[in-house]
Order: structure tokens, then C-alpha cells, then sequence
């Protein structure tokens, strides 16, 4: 069956307006903190959502993500596991293409799972920096992102000695972040819509 075309509507973004493909979406919205954007069966519908504005189109068909397809092309996918909370943790990152595994530290005592997130994303951002690459970085967890765009690990786990060289980590981490800059998109990958993050280490 042929694949119905979408219309997507950007109104907020490098250059609000209506896209014919995703692809030209993508390119106003990837890496734009606060970007609003969503799918309609034709460009007629796109238009008046347009006009209508963001809060007007937003309430009445809720989620608004529903049209997006899973992400293609190249890309970094970043994941933990954490047996327990807290427990032992690890966390890695893969190349979309090819799912190779291009970092794997851990597993690492009393570590918690939102921490493990944080980290694999900002190993990431360094890896990508010294190689002076700027592949797309997504990630599943809301908190990680949020701490990375923060630049700190709002963690409330203890430091004890088991957890010390988790916590040697989150302050190189921090360091990191405080003292580069990037231009490196981050963005949430949305499981609910495309299944479990390549990254994942599939033990749920």
C-alpha cells in the first residue's frame, strides 16, 4: 500500500511555514530548543493549522508527534542499563548505520539509570568534538537531556565509596559541559513511536 503523503507545519523553527516532506522539516526543526511542529493528510489542512497558530491546532489532536517516522540516515544512539536503583550501571553508544557499539563504559556499582543516560550523552558530545563530527545525538531519557542542556547532573544519589568512580565521571562530565561549546543536535527519541532506541541493551 502506498504511504499517505504529509504536510508538516513548523511554527516554530529556523523558518516557520508548511514542508511537503519530512526531511525539509527535519531541517528547521533538528537541534532547535522549544521547535513546534506536527503532520496533516494535505497541504490544505497544513495551511489553516498554520494560521490557526501552535496552541489552536495543538489542543485538538494531541500528540502532535504521531506523523513522525522513525529517524533515518546517520546518527548517534545513546542508552543505559541499570540493574536496580541504584544498582550496577553501564551505558554505550551506537553508530545508526551499521549498529556498531562505538563506546561501552561500565558496568559501574550504585549507579542509577537517569546518571548513566547523562553520561553516554555527554561521552558522546566529547567523542563527536574531538573528531569534529556533528552527527545528531538521540536519546530516550527527558532528564538527561534536560541536565546535559543545564550542564549539571541533578542527581539526588549518594556518594559513597562504591559510587566513587560513578561520581568522578559526572564531575569530569560537568566540567566538560562547562567548558565547550557545540553545535550538536540532542533530541528525544520517542519510543512509544518507533520502538526501542538502537542503543538499548534490551534487557527489560
Amino acid at each position: 500500500m502506498a504511504q499517505t503523503r504529509k504536510y508538516y507545519v513548523v511554527w516554530s523553527g529556523r523558518r516557520p511555514g508548511v514542508y511537503p516532506t519530512w526531511d525539509a522539516c527535519k531541517a528547521q526543526v533538528e537541534g532547535f530548543e522549544g521547535a513546534k511542529y506536527k503532520g496533516y493528510e494535505s497541504e490544505e489542512a497544513a495551511r489553516k493549522a498554520l494560521n490557526a497558530g501552535w496552541k489552536a491546532s495543538s489542543s485538538s489532536s494531541k500528540p502532535a508527534d504521531r506523523n513522525l517516522p522513525r529517524p533515518t540516515g546517520d546518527y548517534l544512539a545513546v542508552d543505559a542499563a541499570c540493574s536496580g536503583n541504584p544498582g550496577r550501571m553501564e551505558y554505550r553508544g551506537v553508530f545508526s548505520r551499521t549498529g556498531n557499539v562505538i563506546f561501552h563504559q561500565g558496568p559501574f556499582e550504585d549507579g542509577t539509570n537517569n546518571i548513566g543516560e547523562f553520561l553516554a550523552l555527554v561521552h558522546a558530545l566529547a567523542l563527536q568534538t574531538a573528531n569534529k563530527t556533528t552527527l545528531p545525538i538521540y536519546s530516550d531519557s527527558a532528564n538527561a537531556i534536560a541536565w546535559v542542556r543545564k550542564k549539571t547532573c541533578n542527581t539526588k544519589l549518594e556518594r559513597k565509596p562504591s559510587n566513587e568512580p560513578i561520581f568522578d565521571l559526572i564531575e569530569r562530565a560537568e566540567y566538560w559541559l562547562a567548558t565547550h561549546t557545540h553545535a550538536i543536535p540532542i533530541i528525544k527519541w520517542e519510543t512509544a513511536l518507533w520502538g526501542e532506541i538502537p542503543a538499548d541493551f534490551g534487557r527489560k
